[in-house]
């Protein structure tokens, strides 16, 4: 509700994505990070566990990434896909990215791919009626959960 209500912080209105790898996990609401890549819960999710995986490098678009960049960011999206399923016992997933302002990209400016966990009974009157949506777990929660169940590296 703070960053709802304040926005991001004094001093921290640059690129919320080149920010959070300089913070701790916890306060960044970052899962995992890889070499090139990264994985942090979205600060307004569609859905509790809705993650990111981010580069690094500050890019807006998917034919600007390396190929190192690329492979990471898949393999991350594919080891997200099965600790949220773990974790969550989801029944599916939506997962892609928005290009471009026009397109709805909220941060354009740096590359980010969405993972929402879908459950078959996720949908109710609250987003139609009442033009919210009710998520049961609380981020740093649902942070915690994703983090411990990731696979360590080597492992």
């Amino acid at each position: 509700m703070v960053y709802i209500q304040h926005g991001q912080q004094p001093g921290k209105d640059d690129c919320p994505f080149c920010v959070a790898p300089s913070l701790s996990d916890e306060e960044s609401l970052i899962v995992a990070r890889g070499e090139h890549a990264y994985a942090l819960l979205n600060l307004f999710p569609y859905n509790s566990g809705h993650l990111l995986v981010c580069p690094y490098r500050h890019i807006a678009n998917y034919d600007e990434a390396t190929a190192e960049e690329v492979a990471e960011i898949g393999s991350i999206t594919q080891t997200a896909m099965r600790v949220i399923r773990e974790v969550s016992r989801n029944d599916g997933f939506n997962i892609g990215m928005n290009q471009g302002v026009v397109a709805g990209a909220g941060i354009a400016a740096h590359l980010h791919q969405h993972i929402v966990p879908r459950w078959a009974q996720d949908a109710n009157f609250f987003p139609i009626i009442a033009k919210t949506k009710a998520l049961p777990q609380l981020l740093g929660e649902v942070r915690e959960a994703l983090a411990t169940a990731w696979p360590k590296a080597g492992a």
